[in-house]
């Protein structure tokens, strides 16, 4: 049987108004406690599924630590050291043993990771030297050319190493995965960013959607509740609502990368109609997969 394990990479703290949009300080401080500098502390978690051929596919590989320490600071990355490779190991699982990995987009707290630390003076290389690397089309032409206001997001470096591997997929809209193969899907998002691609895996306790910037962490199930990063909030919270009525109707779960203490719940929808987590798993590892 296959197996799905969370994986933690290096941690963030970030704005709270920022992770937070339009939603009033008195309202989500009480779902994530900002520290002096007013920041809110954060996941960058990845999911692994083992499968029981052996292939390994890693969905997303966090911050890493690629930053020059000036930058780290700025974007409050807490750890030195290549967080998601260390807790790779402790589970096992070395970087040449990835055979997959899949990014929902490529901004750099979901795909630093994928890069080697931090020398001065040294070129940047990939961590994963076998992996096949699996993206949107529509996520990928994002970063070659991005819009002024999330330039900063990206990380140029990224899409010429990742291309010179020749084991690159692109995902056009709408298709699926020739690496990935049957089993999984994907539910597209532009809200966030153009072309997110949400990962949706069979399990044998129902589906499991990675949600990746479309729905970050638990705060933000609830449907008004959208990033300031986040290029088209009203969008965005419609993609939300379609996907959750879709997930709550089939029993699925999500997996959330940001949520600084829940990999993984269930979802609920009140009499109200309002939408929330349930039944939260903290770090699942080696979960059943169908």
């Amino acid at each position: 049987m296959n197996t799905l394990t969370a994986v933690l990479g290096n941690s963030q703290r970030l704005d709270g108004g920022s992770m937070f949009g339009n939603a009033p300080r008195a309202v989500w401080s009480r779902w994530l406690q900002p520290d002096e500098e007013h920041r809110v502390p954060l996941a960058c978690r990845a999911m692994l599924v083992e499968e029981p051929s052996g292939r390994r596919i890693l969905f997303e590989a966090g911050v890493g630590t690629f930053f020059p320490p000036k930058l780290r600071e700025r974007f409050g990355v807490m750890e030195e050291e290549h967080m998601l490779l260390a807790n790779l190991a402790a589970i096992g699982v070395t970087p040449e043993q990835i055979d997959v990995i899949v990014l929902s987009h490529l901004h750099f707290d979901h795909a630093g990771g994928l890069l080697t630390p931090y020398r001065e003076g040294q070129p940047l290389e990939l961590c994963f030297p076998r992996a096949h690397y699996v993206v949107g089309q529509a996520a990928w032409e994002r970063a070659l050319a991005p819009h002024p206001r999330d330039r900063a997001s990206f990380i140029p470096e990224l899409q010429p190493l990742l291309e010179a591997t020749g084991r690159l997929e692109r995902v056009p809209a709408g298709g699926r995965s020739e690496v990935l193969g049957e089993g999984y899907r994907f539910h597209e998002s532009h809200g966030h960013t153009p072309g997110l691609l949400l990962s949706e895996v069979q399990t044998a306790e129902g589906p499991v959607v990675f949600a990746g910037d479309l729905i970050p962490g638990r705060p933000w199930v609830h449907l008004p509740i959208t990033m300031g990063y986040d290029r088209y909030p009203e969008l965005l919270i419609d993609e939300k609502t379609a996907l959750l009525e879709d997930l709550v109707s089939r029993g699925a779960r999500l997996f959330y990368t940001h949520d600084p203490e829940v990999a993984l719940s269930a979802l609920a929808k009140d009499e109200r109609g309002r939408f929330g987590a349930a039944d939260p798993v903290a770090e699942p590892r080696r979960w059943p997969v169908a």
